[in-house]
């Protein structure tokens, strides 16, 4: 079985596909019906109609057929001598007369035998000038498709106003490949096949040992290194006819595969999403990968665009972000249609619930991200300001003034989301950028990349912002201290090691997420009750969710402990505990006191008191966000004071440690700030 392709994971919404056949699929190379292959064709079509899908056929093949049966009926009433005369080509539309009648004669005679009824519906070029006739046109297949009917459409060559079957390509379709195309457009088909008799697209013809399958078409990279061969053997007009169909009709908005006919399950594979035959997609340029440029060419051009975006004015920096929330709202289906791909394929590679919980892009995540994109535009202008001036001698000024650090270089987890905020911040505050993120988001970070790369003014220059697809160029990356300014992995605290002790380039590092939860024993419990399920359940994947509950010893036996224990367990929250809760509460033992679950799940620990719970979080906790729920005022200000934390909240979920929130710009980036933030609301 051929292996899934990710570019293909819209086939699972496929509905109605048309299929074409070409006159080489249903004959075989002495001229006569490959009746095998077209009963076996059948037999495929019979299996999606049993599916639910809608099946369309448009079929080649009647001028051939009806060919070979008046060169048959021509022998028989010939005499020796008129065999010896120069024999004159058959006219093309006597074939088209004669072979088609004997073409749809057997089509009906295999459907029946599989139960399955077929309709016949001639066309010319002529009739799709016909708006009424169009309109009719799709009434009829409606109604067939209702009733489970297959169309079988071909063009009547029979009286056709074209000069010559195989010469004249004018009109609005001119063969059976573009009259699928056509249909594909005008019937609002999900997909278009065009089988052939070779497995799909080749790079030059496919006899030759050095051509290639092409297994994405991309009209920017393919249109002029494509050498095409010889026509159809029996055909009109070959590769390069469906080479134009597919493109006319996936630039239209319906995908197109080009794939073999003569091989078996064809149909069913492409349907499957596996990697067979050539797909035409209209954004598979999206796809394809930026041209093999060297990370450090990549480095230098980031940092180039930096010191252009540099010379721009506050409100020319704040236009471009504008421009970015506006495209990333323009292009929301399609972002949303690549990280469902992701998706799909996180889901087969069986990665756990909380990746895939990162992972996702929710419905309203869009309109989200491009608002905090125009609240970042809107901001105070984080550079050129000045911070301090002092006059160091009578006349001499000395000025410290905000600036950009340069370019840097982010390793992010498995958020796409990430991408849009980090990216912002680049812009916003005149900063180059390289950005790795997780290989689970490879297609969401593509194209929000090329969305809001796109936005990007040519004065600055799209390369303001790179993109790095692979860990080998990170170890490479790290080399470049002399344009590299700083290098922020957010990761493991194994990868942040490995990074500092792999280059010269300054590293601001955070890794865990490991936030607690202190219930003091004066602690109002509705409060604490409410600021625990938001803190655990809201957002569990979040590295600023609650991963740990630590309760004053007083509080352990008491029935509002029990309360919030009992609704972290009806929400589906999965409770372990410490050594001494294990004692008291019984529920099983964590594996460690550091543990980032990242999950509907955490741990849960009994402590004496307020310095106990500080002694607790300095030692198993990762500096992150951590919460206090008091009244007693001494209680909170030891904590606030003492926690040694980028965010100590009191009376607050540890959801509320957001960058955005804070109005620094973006969700996360507070974790790279210095500060110590107090809250005095409740949830």
């Amino acid at each position: 079985m051929a292996g899934a392709d990710l570019n293909r994971s819209f086939m699972k919404d496929v509905k109605r596909i048309i299929i074409k056949v070409g006159t080489a699929v249903i004959t075989r190379n002495d001229g006569r019906l490959a009746l095998g292959r077209i009963g076996a064709l059948c037999e495929q079509v019979k299996d999606l109609n049993a599916q639910g899908y809608e099946v369309i056929m448009v079929t080649s093949g009647a001028v051939g057929v009806g060919r070979q049966r008046l060169r048959y009926r021509k022998l028989v009433n010939s005499s020796f001598a008129d065999l010896q005369k120069p024999q004159m080509e058959l006219d093309g539309k006597a074939c088209a007369a004669v072979g088609q009648s004997g073409l749809m004669a057997l089509y009906d005679m295999l459907f029946t035998q599989l139960d399955v009824s077929s309709s016949q519906l001639l066309v010319t070029d002529s009739d799709f000038d016909n708006s009424n006739f169009r309109e009719r046109l799709r009434e009829t297949v409606e109604s067939l498709l209702e009733l489970r009917v297959i169309p079988i459409f071909n063009e009547n060559d029979a009286i056709s106003t074209r000069k010559a079957p195989y010469e004249d390509s004018s009109g609005i379709f001119w063969d059976n490949d573009s009259l699928a195309g056509l249909l594909a457009l005008e019937l609002k088909a999900d997909l278009l096949v065009l089988l052939s008799d070779v497995d799909g697209l080749y790079s030059g013809p496919p006899s030759e040992p050095s051509s290639k399958l092409i297994h994405t078409y991309i009209k920017e990279k393919h249109y002029h290194e494509i050498t095409f061969g010889d026509k159809s053997r029996v055909g009109r007009g070959g590769m390069t006819a469906k080479v134009q169909a597919a493109v006319w009709a996936s630039t239209g908005g319906v995908p197109v595969v080009i794939t073999s006919g003569c091989a078996s399950q064809s149909l069913v594979k492409v349907l499957r999403g596996e990697k067979i035959g050539t797909l035409f997609h209209k954004n598979a340029s999206l796809w394809e990968p930026s041209k093999d440029t060297s990370v450090r060419e990549m480095a230098v051009a980031a940092r180039d665009c930096s010191r252009r975006l540099q010379n721009l004015t506050s409100e020319e920096r704040k236009k471009i972000l504008v421009d970015v929330a506006d495209a990333l709202e323009a292009n929301e289906d399609l972002i949303r249609s690549e990280n469902e791909a992701d998706l799909a394929a996180a889901h087969e590679a069986g990665y756990e619930s909380a990746l895939v919980s990162r992972l996702t892009l929710k419905p309203g995540k869009i309109a989200s991200l491009a608002k905090s994109v125009r609240t970042l535009a809107n901001m105070e202008d984080p550079i050129n300001e000045i911070l301090k001036r002092t006059e160091v001698a009578d006349g001499l000024v000395l000025e410290k003034t905000s600036c950009p650090l340069g370019v840097l270089l982010i390793i992010f987890e498995s958020r796409p989301d990430a991408l849009v905020q980090i990216a912002s911040l680049a812009i916003r505050s005149g900063n180059g950028l390289l950005l790795k993120g997780g290989k689970e988001a490879m297609r969401s970070n593509a194209i929000l990349h090329k969305v809001i790369t796109n936005a990007i003014p040519n004065n600055v220059g799209e390369k303001l912002i790179g993109l790095i697809t692979t860990r080998d160029e990170i170890a490479d990356l790290l080399k470049h201290d002399d344009v590299i300014d700083l290098v922020i992995p957010r990761g493991s605290n194994k990868l942040v090691a490995q990074i500092k002790s792999s280059t010269k380039i300054p590293v601001l590092g955070h890794a865990d997420g490991v936030c607690h939860v202190y219930i003091d024993k004066s602690a109002d419990m509705d409060m604490a009750k409410r600021i625990v399920m938001d803190a655990k359940i809201d957002y569990p994947a979040a590295c600023n969710a609650m991963e740990t509950l630590l309760v004053h010893k007083d509080l352990m036996k008491t029935p509002e402990l029990n309360d919030i224990l009992v609704a972290l367990k009806t929400a589906g929250v999965n409770l372990y505990c410490g050594p001494v809760a294990h004692k008291v509460l019984g529920y099983p033992k964590a594996d460690s006191l550091h543990l980032e679950y990242s999950s509907m799940a955490c741990t849960v620990e009994i402590v004496d008191d307020v310095q106990s719970a500080i002694d607790h979080i300095h030692r198993y906790g990762s500096a992150h966000t951590d919460c206090v729920v008091t009244t007693d005022d001494k209680v909170a200000e030891t904590f606030l004071r003492q926690v040694d934390s980028a965010a100590v909240l009191y009376n607050a979920s540890t959801r509320f440690s957001d960058g955005a929130r804070f109005g620094l710009g973006a969700e996360g980036w507070h974790k790279y700030r210095p500060y110590t933030c107090t809250w005095t609301c409740g949830c």
